[in-house]
């Protein structure tokens, strides 16, 4: 087994125990209700289309489960023998993870600020509204004219194109952002782990549960500085991270703190309904499938190539994993778009395997060991 394989193995590993043992107790808990069910509205983009916006939108349904929460939490900080800090820090982490999805939750959102209130739902082809699947999830597509689009950026006195949403379905609550792309400009598609938020995967699995799981987030050295020098990008952040993680990720690479540009979040689609066939495949693939993650990101970043053909772009993640090969293939396919890769090398490829970053530029990097850590 590689040590990519590995990591992956025992992650996974780690997550399927979280999601069997709430599980367990969600059968205990059942009369404990929460009335009110949390949106999540992942990170968005629109693009134009003739004279209509198109806006791909990915939403989650889901019920906190507190009772869960506090007996995982109790059982783990005994298990690793947590300290007051990193207990707080495990069970906010692993929050998304216990919650209850909503199967079948039809999920209604306005604009904010919008004195005509016009609702927007999800539809089939055929004109049917779209519910949530057994794990919560509904992907569906929005369109905006141009002259709409305008007003609402207008009324929330929105100057960089980005528009909040809100849901308002009965027992729903939550908000959203979505960011309006014109046709031309430049993007920068960014990786998060060990690119903007210290990970150390290169240093093994028991590391990176630590600073995933139990420790505060940190920066990358300098990186959020370089991406504030591309002040009139649009930033896309892809990555292999569990969509689970999207909240307290956003909440730290986007605090003023830390300065990272916000912008749309695409991350690995991590199933956790046992009744669903779905989370099965899903949660195979994750255990024997080492390719999973280097097409899922490279799923996500044709997408938004293709979505916007004359926009230039640039690319940044690390050399820790896979990352350079998935952006060479993206510079061999799109040749025309893609202006510049930098891979922040954490694993001194820039001596050991320079051929691999050759054309890439190359961003020098405190070097990650296996079985050692910064902190």
């Amino acid at each position: 087994m590689t040590k990519s394989s590995h990591r992956h193995f025992v992650i996974t590993g780690m997550l399927l125990f979280v999601l069997i043992v709430s599980g367990a107790w969600s059968s205990l808990t059942t009369a404990v209700r929460i009335d009110i069910k949390n949106v999540t509205f992942y990170h968005a983009y629109g693009y134009l289309d003739g004279d209509e916006w198109v806006i791909p939108l990915k939403v989650y349904v889901s019920e906190p489960r507190p009772i869960q929460e506090r007996a995982i939490t109790a059982l783990v900080r005994n298990w690793y023998d947590l300290d007051e800090e990193e207990t707080e820090i495990f069970r906010s982490r692993i929050s998304a993870f216990i919650a209850d999805s909503e199967f079948q939750e039809e999920v209604v959102f306005v604009f904010d600020g919008d004195p005509e209130g016009e609702e927007f739902r999800f539809f089939s082809d055929d004109g049917a509204s779209l519910r949530t699947n057994r794990n919560g999830i509904k992907n569906g597509t929005i369109s905006l004219s141009r002259e709409r689009a305008e007003q609402l950026l207008r009324l929330q006195d929105s100057r960089d194109g980005w528009l909040t949403v809100r849901a308002v379905s009965e027992r729903h609550e939550g908000t959203g952002r979505i960011l309006l792309i014109p046709p031309y400009g430049l993007s920068v598609i960014s990786d998060i782990d060990d690119t903007v938020k210290i990970t150390e995967m290169p240093a093994g699995i028991q590391i990176v549960l630590r600073n995933t799981f139990f420790k505060n987030y940190h920066a990358t050295p300098g990186m959020a500085a370089l991406y504030q020098h591309w002040d009139d990008a649009a930033f896309h952040y892809v990555s292999g991270t569990p969509r689970q993680f999207f909240h307290p990720l956003t909440e730290f690479l986007f605090h003023e703190d830390q300065g990272f540009p916000p912008g749309s979040m695409h991350m690995k689609n991590v199933q956790k309904n046992f009744l669903s066939q779905e989370t099965w495949r899903n949660l195979g693939e994750l255990l024997i499938n080492d390719d999973y993650t280097f097409n899922q990101k490279s799923s996500q970043i044709i997408d938004i190539l293709e979505a916007f053909p004359n926009r230039r772009f640039i690319l940044v993640s690390d050399s820790g994993e896979r990352d350079p090969e998935i952006y060479r293939e993206m510079m061999r396919r799109f040749p025309e778009q893609i202006e510049k890769v930098y891979i922040r090398d954490v694993v001194n490829d820039r001596e050991h395997n320079p051929e691999r970053l050759e054309g890439m530029e190359i961003i020098p990097a405190r070097t990650v060991l296996h079985g050692a850590s910064q902190f």
